[in-house]
C-alpha cells in the first residue's frame, strides 16, 4: 500500500508541475475544472445523491458555477484579474471556511445544521467552485505558476510535518469525533514545518516584492497551512456523517480524488486573499 501510495503521489506531482508550467492559463483552468468535476462526482455521493444520473447532474452544476465565474471575470481575455473582481469571492470562501471550523468543533451536534442533502450539496459547491476560482486567480498573477506551486507546497509540507510529528509525538486528539488519527502534536508539527518554509520563502522573495515583510510572509504561510487542515477535516466530517470511509477509489493508495483535493480547495482562497492583503 505504501509503495502504491508513493508511486501515485509522484505521478500526480509530476503531472501537476508539467501542466502548470507548460499549459497556458486558460487551458489549465479548463483542466482544473475537469479534475474538480470528478471531485464533484465523488462529493455528490457524500451528499446523498446515489444514482449515476444525479451525480452527473451535480457535476454539471459545479461546472456551470465555474463557467459563470470564468465568464464574469473574462479570464480568457484578461491577462490579470482585477482585485475588485475577485476579492468578494475569495472573501466568501474564507467566510465559509470560518463556519466550517465551528461545525468541525461542534460535531456531531453541528450536523443538525448541514446534514440535509441540500446543505451538503451547497457545501460541495462552495468548496469546489471557489477553490477552483482561487487557483485561476493565482495563475493570473505575476509569476502565477510559481505562486500556485508555492501554495501546493505549503499544503504538502503541513501534511508531511503533521504526519511525522503525529507519528512520533502524537498523544492528544485534535478532533476525535471527526478524525481520530489526527493529534494536536501533529497539527503543531505541521505548522512548525510551515514556519520554516515561510522563512525560506521570505529569503527567496524577488526584488519587486521586497516591500512584503517577514511577518506578512509567515502570516500567509501559517494561515494557509491552518486552513488546509480545516479542509481535510471538513471532508472527513462529511464522510463520517455519510457513513463512508473514502470519498472514492480513483487514486490507488490514496482513496478518492477528494481526499487529495480537500486541503488544496480550502488553502487556495486563503493563500490568494493573503497575497492581496500582503500587497503582492
Amino acid at each position: 500500500m505504501l509503495k502504491q501510495r508513493v508511486i501515485t503521489g509522484l505521478l500526480m506531482a509530476g503531472s501537476f508541475l508539467a501542466a502548470v508550467f507548460l499549459l497556458p492559463p486558460p487551458v489549465l483552468a479548463l483542466v482544473f475544472a475537469a479534475i474538480l468535476a470528478l471531485g464533484a462526482w465523488e462529493w455528490a455521493r457524500l451528499s446523498g445523491w446515489m444514482s449515476a444520473a444525479a451525480r452527473v447532474l451535480y457535476a454539471l452544476v459545479v461546472l456551470a458555477g465555474m463557467a459563470g465565474l470564468y465568464w464574469y471575470v473574462d479570464y480568457g481575455g484578461t491577462p490579470r484579474l482585477e482585485v475588485e473582481d475577485v476579492q468578494p469571492f475569495l472573501g466568501l470562501a474564507c467566510l465559509w471556511w470560518s463556519f466550517a471550523i465551528l461545525w468541525i468543533r461542534g460535531y456531531p451536534g453541528s450536523a443538525v445544521l448541514w446534514r440535509t442533502r441540500f446543505m451538503r450539496s451547497l457545501m460541495g459547491l462552495l468548496i469546489l467552485v471557489l477553490g477552483w476560482f482561487a487557483a485561476i486567480y493565482l495563475l493570473s498573477l505575476p509569476q502565477g505558476p510559481l505562486m500556485l506551486v508555492s501554495m501546493v507546497l505549503i499544503v504538502a509540507v503541513a501534511d508531511i510535518g503533521a504526519y511525522f510529528a503525529g507519528t512520533n509525538f502524537g498523544r492528544h486528539k485534535l478532533a476525535p469525533a471527526v478524525s481520530p488519527g489526527k493529534t494536536w502534536e501533529g497539527f503543531l508539527g505541521g505548522l512548525a514545518a510551515c514556519v520554516l518554509l515561510g522563512l525560506a520563502y521570505w529569503q527567496l522573495l524577488p526584488r519587486d516584492a521586497a516591500h512584503i515583510g517577514l511577518a506578512s510572509v509567515l502570516a500567509v504561510t501559517v494561515a494557509t497551512a491552518l486552513v488546509s487542515v480545516v479542509g481535510d477535516l471538513t471532508v472527513s466530517m462529511v464522510k463520517r456523517e455519510s457513513g463512508m470511509k473514502d470519498s472514492g477509489s480513483m487514486l490507488p493508495g490514496h482513496g478518492g480524488l477528494l481526499d487529495r483535493l480537500d486541503s488544496l480547495c480550502s488553502a487556495a482562497p486563503v493563500f490568494a486573499l493573503g497575497l492581496i492583503l500582503a500587497g503582492w
